[in-house]
């Protein structure tokens, strides 16, 4: 029950009670001087519910390939970190040590990077990254001092080469979104569309039995922008604000790095 509360306290906000509050100002309005109108009820799926809709799973689409890449990420940093602890002909060496340190590191900063708020802060947290990685890579190189194969080398060297394309994948993601024409389109209706409405919504007053007249534009306002609100916490599936984004929680794979 308490998930469900929070899970509901996501979608209906500030926005969801501003517009049903416009929306019953305007049917009142509308009812009081008169103005009452029969629009078609399709124009709402045309106009507001089928871009919104598609708008959600555009971004439902993304979050389940950025969840597929930072899986790529995470089980090819593991299985480096494995090959510096098994490979190693002489365990005398400091290898598992310096790649769990270093692995830890970059699941940090990929964390920072996907959370970025300016681009200051993206450009900083992304040379960063492509440092560790380059230092991941040098690492490698030391594998043959301890006995690793030349093979083996060339195959930890594929898996740091995948992680770096499953990091540029993410940060694809991230950056390239819904388009923006279409969500600003979106916006528009749904802000709108419940005032607009207001003379059809009048013009029900006597479908309706009395203290309901009010039901269509408040279901109306609430339907469309807890859609808006859904699609909006979708749309970035790195900043961990809805409970569907994606979390880069360190402490849980470094358990695995043992």
């Amino acid at each position: 029950m308490i998930q469900v509360i929070r899970s509901f306290k996501l979608i209906i906000n500030y926005k969801t009670l501003l517009v049903t509050i416009m929306a019953v100002l305007s049917t009142y309005l509308c009812y009081s001087l008169g103005w009452t109108a029969k629009f078609p009820d399709m124009l709402v799926g045309v106009a507001i519910v089928f871009p919104v809709v598609f708008s959600i799973g555009s971004a439902y689409t993304r979050r389940e390939t950025a969840l597929q890449r930072f899986s790529d990420f995470k089980g090819h940093a593991i299985a480096v970190y494995y090959a510096s602890r098994d490979w190693a002909s002489n365990k005398e060496n400091d290898l598992p040590a310096q790649a769990r340190q270093l692995v830890r590191e970059m699941l940090h900063t990929l964390r920072m990077v996907l959370r970025a708020q300016s681009k200051q802060e993206w450009d900083e947290q992304e040379k960063k990254m492509y440092d560790q990685f380059s230092k991941l890579s040098m690492l490698t190189m030391q594998f043959r001092n301890f006995g690793v194969q030349s093979g083996e080398i060339s195959r930890v060297s594929q898996y740091i080469s995948k992680m770096i394309i499953a990091f540029d994948n993410m940060r694809i993601i991230h950056r390239y979104r819904t388009p923006i024409t279409l969500r600003a389109y979106s916006k528009v209706f749904i802000y709108t569309f419940p005032i607009i409405y207001g003379p059809y919504f009048a013009s029900t007053f006597r479908d309706f039995s009395a203290q309901l007249e009010y039901v269509m534009p408040i279901l109306y306002s609430f339907i469309l922008v807890s859609l808006d609100n859904i699609q909006d916490h979708l749309e970035n599936p790195f900043d961990e604000v809805g409970e569907d984004d994606i979390v880069i929680d360190v402490e849980e794979t470094a358990q695995f790095l043992s």
